[in-house]
């Protein structure tokens, strides 16, 4: 017996395709409208999408990364932040799948129990990769002047930084 999950998605197709029957709308015409929509959307996205995958990329490879996080160590013992979580925290507002490498990598090397790994467990649920969707939803509609939203994000993203340290050191003994 199929379940209502299996079931949801064809019903919802029915009825869309139904309703747009009822009202005499060209199905087929107007589904190729959006798909070419669509298409121009994605061309629109890869151009700002490759330059910030290469940056990431070099950034990595260049050894800058390491370099701010070792530059940065002593400040990040100092207010509580564990310093194995710091590539993390760099990362993250950067792009998803470098930031769950290094996620991968602190767990491994630290444990998932270690203040670290809870750290950067916390860190990882509870913040977003701010350039990669501001580059992907603004590049999707071509905004181009991102106003205050840059800065914004990146003082939430801080903030979550922060707080994840300040909450795992409350409700888990270190």
């Amino acid at each position: 017996m199929k379940t209502i999950s299996a079931m949801a998605i064809p019903v919802i197709l029915l009825v869309i395709l139904a309703a747009a029957l009822f009202k005499n709308i060209p199905v087929y015409d107007t589904f190729l409208g959006g798909a070419k929509k669509g298409l121009k959307t994605t061309v629109g996205i890869i151009v700002p999408l490759v330059g910030l995958l290469s940056a990431v990329s070099m950034f990595r490879a260049s050894g800058a990364l390491e370099l701010i996080c070792h530059g940065l160590s002593p400040l990040t013992k100092i207010l509580g932040f564990p310093p194995e979580a710091l590539p993390l925290a760099v990362l993250r507002p950067v792009s998803g799948s470098a930031s769950l490498a290094v996620l991968r990598d602190i767990l491994n090397n630290h444990g998932a129990d270690s203040f670290a790994g809870r750290v950067a467990s916390v860190i990882s649920g509870s913040t977003e990769t701010t350039l990669y969707t501001l580059t992907v939803y603004y590049g999707a509609v071509g905004i181009k002047n991102a106003r205050h939203t840059l800065k914004s994000a990146l003082l939430a993203d801080f903030t979550g930084f922060a707080i994840a340290a300040v909450a795992v050191g409350l409700f888990f003994s270190r």
